[in-house]
């Protein structure tokens, strides 16, 4: 019997890569996959949260009621204006109900704030957002200027500005409400635009570019201040650009707080008499 033709042993079956062997001996290699298409995640990279655009609008309406009814119960002054601890608890409070419903839609219907919005500290996304958020800072002052310049000084105040302007504040409010403007509303926005509307937009796999569009003016125009639309518009750029090249939430709350550090600090300055009102 010829050995070259010899059968093979019995219970062996002949290997995959032998069967594939060309003539030459010299094994194909197997076709690769399919090409994804650019911006979509992989299977594997699928949020696994059950939260979608039904939480976000469920947090903004718990914001629009909020900022209604929170300031019921305060006696507004003879001009019509709020008293000083009112302005404090409409700036702060409606923001805070809607961050706590954002943060509880992904414990009840996702893995938590950490994991489903991507939430955690990460030094490398803290010199990224200061870094991108320099750049901003410096885009947004001038932003500003012309802004203010175009529709003129009096007419450039955001809508805390307006509620704080000419009013008296003590000094514990003044730095509790510079507390709120610098650190504690970016966090809170950053969690419910950036990270809320943003895992809603992962979830139905729709692009990075895309959801990065879309948050910025969402996030413009839910301040609803038309007026100030454009501006906001040019001032959310760097914060989305930070949560689009981190792919994380921690930059862009970096970026968001550095942004609000020189609004922040010159209402905080005014009250004190620092600076002329």
């Amino acid at each position: 019997m010829n050995p070259s033709h010899a059968p093979e042993p019995a219970g062996e079956t002949p290997s995959l890569g032998a069967a594939r062997q060309s003539t030459d001996g010299v094994a194909s290699a197997p076709p690769p996959p399919p090409a994804r298409p650019s911006g979509v995640p992989a299977t594997g990279d699928t949020p696994a949260h059950r939260w979608g655009f039904g939480a976000f609008l469920l947090v903004e309406l718990v914001f629009l009621i909020s900022s209604v009814l929170v300031v019921m119960p305060f006696d507004r002054t003879a001009t019509g204006r709020l008293p000083p601890v009112g302005v404090l608890v409409s700036v702060a409070a409606p923001t805070l109900l809607a961050t706590l419903v954002a943060l509880l839609a992904t414990v009840v219907r996702g893995n938590g704030p950490l994991k489903d919005l991507k939430l955690a500290w990460n030094w490398t996304d803290v010199r990224l957002g200061i870094g991108i958020g320099a750049i901003g800072l410096v885009v947004t002052v001038i932003a500003s200027n012309l802004w203010s310049r175009w529709v003129g000084g009096d007419n450039a105040n955001s809508a805390v500005g307006s509620l704080l302007d000419g009013l008296e504040l003590s000094p514990l409010l003044a730095v509790l409400i510079f507390l709120h403007l610098w650190l504690v509303a970016p966090l809170c926005e950053e969690i419910i635009y950036r990270g809320l509307l943003w895992g809603a937009m992962e979830r139905l796999r729709w692009s990075r570019w895309t959801a990065f569009v879309l948050s910025t003016a969402i996030f413009a125009a839910a301040h609803l201040e038309p007026d100030r639309t454009p501006l906001l518009l040019v001032i959310a750029i760097p914060i989305g650009l930070a949560r689009l090249l981190s792919g994380r939430l921690l930059a862009s709350i970096v970026v968001h707080q550095l942004n609000n550090l020189m609004g922040a600090l010159g209402i905080l300055l005014t009250a004190l008499g620092a600076m002329p009102m």
